[in-house]
């Protein structure tokens, strides 16, 4: 592709071009990616500036350099572009250059604070289902058909995302279902993508070391459903105060789902319990193996986007009750010895009140709750005392332990969890920060009909502590104690 067609949509103030315009084999926000042929885009991050590395892309074969200052000393053999904020046109070029995918494919967004990776895990896997070939971006797994890619991010960089759709279309699916996270959007790495739908989950409070305010996050949110284009749905939750204002300024079909108030898809619970429920949507009665009310409002959600995608709500009901729980979402594990345990991903506490919301619902004070609970290190710092809150509220007994640390000391990330409760709410508490120990002391404080929770980490095979991952999976663990 000539450099040309690549920055043919986009504004730049200053080109330098050498005697024979250059042909572009790839493009990279990384130097140490680049190869012979590529254009580099020089990116100023949060962590560094891509301008420092222009000499080394140009060392490892760049043939353009796409940046917002010109370097000192210009190749005469490379095409230089200055444009004034290369990151809010990395997403156009990674689209141009992998040929427009969201234009030969369907693909829905999925955004929100919680929710997000059950909704469009589920989507992909209806679909599916239902003959189709199907792609999935998400936080646990891409997936190109019934091929599996690692997930680094909840929303990848530009250019591997388009890489990701663009291979796609070449392997034929219909449909992509991914996630998009706040952090995507404030960084326009879905810019020039195309979208059939989106959906708004929730917001609740997450993120804030890096949007800094709510505000800020709910723009970052809101800017998704701004970009939508007419033809396009634009679907939102109702029992989300910030649902309606999700959707102020879309141009999109507005299409609301509520468990609560009469809208265009309803839902209500009819039986509940750790293993499943039966539901109603739009008066039609199914059982599904998911379980809680949070999942309720996922369910409908990827009922009204597979309807919104012209699919039969009887079909689409049919198949969704045939599907199991996403890795580390809501997962149940059960003892021979009577003792049940949930691994779920919640990390925010929000995500925590539902899923101990859910599990006394089920219980109804016949056995009791013992919660293993952690906090992120280097992450939003605000959030720790209320998850702790949420946590004992309601748990009989609540174990405040080690999530990723990072480069954090794990007992000053406990300190702060314990900060948040009274000297009562502390006599619940104990305080283990090996998190291996913490979820083998709550499974031996459990006895039959009790249910032991273990929260944040969810579908995560690792533990990170000062820049290493060491290798640590929550199930692995409870299936070792409940086998031994």
């Amino acid at each position: 592709m000539k450099l040309n067609r690549l920055i043919k949509d986009i504004q730049y103030t200053q080109m330098v071009i050498p005697k024979d315009e250059v042909e572009i084999c790839g493009i990279s926000i990384d130097s140490r990616n680049v190869k012979e042929g590529y254009a580099f885009i020089a990116m100023r991050g949060t962590q560094t500036d891509g301008h420092a590395y222009i000499d080394a892309a140009e060392a490892n074969g760049a043939v353009a350099i796409i940046c917002e200052t010109m370097p000192q000393k210009l190749n005469p053999s490379i095409q230089y572009v200055k444009v004034a904020d290369a990151g809010a046109i990395v997403g156009q070029l990674a689209t141009t250059f992998y040929g427009n995918p969201t234009e030969k494919l369907k693909l829905v967004g999925v955004t929100g604070t919680n929710g997000k990776t059950t909704i469009a895990t589920l989507l992909y896997k209806l679909f599916r289902g239902m003959g189709h070939k199907c792609g999935l971006i998400s936080t646990v797994c891409n997936y190109i058909d019934d091929k599996a890619y690692p997930s680094t991010h909840t929303t990848p960089d530009a250019i591997t995302l388009n890489s990701l759709l663009g291979e796609m279309v070449e392997q034929g699916c219909e449909y992509a279902f991914m996630e998009v996270s706040s952090h995507a959007l404030a960084q326009g790495r879905v810019g020039g993508l195309k979208f059939a739908g989106g959906i708004f989950t929730n917001l609740t409070r997450d993120h804030i070391d890096f949007h800094e305010t709510m505000e800020n996050y709910l723009k970052a949110k809101k800017s998704f459903f701004d970009m939508l284009p007419r033809d396009a749905f634009a679907i939102t939750n109702l029992d989300d105060k910030n649902g309606p204002v999700m959707l102020q300024n879309t141009r999109a079909d507005i299409k609301k789902y509520s468990t609560r108030t009469l809208c265009d898809y309803k839902g209500r619970i009819i039986e509940t319990h750790l293993d499943g429920m039966v539901l109603e949507f739009n008066n039609i009665e199914f059982t599904t193996l998911l379980t809680g009310r949070f999942n309720v409002s996922n369910l409908l959600a990827i009922f009204a986007a597979a309807t919104e995608l012209g699919k039969d709500p009887q079909e689409v009901l049919t198949l969704l009750s045939t599907l199991t729980p996403v890795s580390g979402r809501f997962e149940t594990i059960h003892s021979k010895d009577g003792v049940s345990a949930i691994v779920d991903y919640a990390h925010t506490p929000d995500a925590i009140k539902n899923v101990l919301g859910t599990v006394n619902e089920v219980l109804h004070g016949k056995g009791n709750i013992i919660t293993v609970v952690g906090a992120g290190g280097n992450r939003d710092k605000g959030k720790r005392p209320l998850m702790a809150q949420e946590a004992v509220k309601m748990s009989n007994r609540v174990i405040i332990t080690s999530d990723n640390p990072r480069f954090e000391d794990p007992q000053d990330i406990i300190n702060d969890m314990l900060a948040g409760l009274t000297p009562e709410q502390l006599k619940k508490v104990l305080a283990i920060s090996d998190r291996k120990e913490a979820i083998k002391t709550a499974c031996a404080l459990a006895q039959k009909g009790d249910v032991v929770v273990v929260a944040g980490k969810g579908h995560e095979n690792y533990q990170e502590i000062k820049g290493v991952k060491h290798h640590f999976d929550d199930k692995e663990v409870i299936y070792e104690i409940f086998n031994s």
